[in-house]
């Protein structure tokens, strides 16, 4: 029998129960192939290449799951409310998101359980970015 010697017993992160960067490239460039369509959401970026946002997203989600700190290296703490701030956020640009995120999730075939924990957390992360009535 191998045993793991007392101190020793590793987890893994969420990021890496999920299949790492790759799985976390792959949800978000579904989702901004989403925003690339949806007039009412792409008005909110006003960058006209939505790449950068893409690996803004992407590095922020690799982070918070459990991987490399390459998010907060390069732009310091995510203050997602205060980066979100200047862009009217309301109800439909919260269902908007969730749409393409929701699809964007599902395509990745996740065990039900770890979809679930994805899917909370950004329901909760959309949820907060809300920030005008209507």
């Amino acid at each position: 029998m191998n045993e793991i010697p007392h101190g020793e017993l590793q987890q893994q992160t969420f990021y890496e129960l999920v299949g790492g960067e790759d799985t976390f490239r792959r949800l978000v460039h579904r989702f901004y192939e989403g925003v690339a369509g949806d007039p009412d959401l792409r008005a909110m970026y006003p960058e006209e290449d939505l790449g950068p946002a893409e690996e803004r997203l992407t590095l922020f989600l690799i982070q918070y799951w459990g991987g490399p700190r390459t998010y907060s290296d390069s732009r310091g703490h995510p203050r997602l409310r205060m980066r979100h701030a200047p862009f009217a956020v309301n109800r439909a640009a919260h269902d908007a998101w969730l749409r393409h995120m929701r699809t964007a999730v599902d395509e990745l075939g996740l065990p039900p359980e770890q979809r679930a924990q994805l899917w909370d957390y950004l329901v909760y992360a959309a949820a907060s970015m809300v920030n005008t009535p209507g």
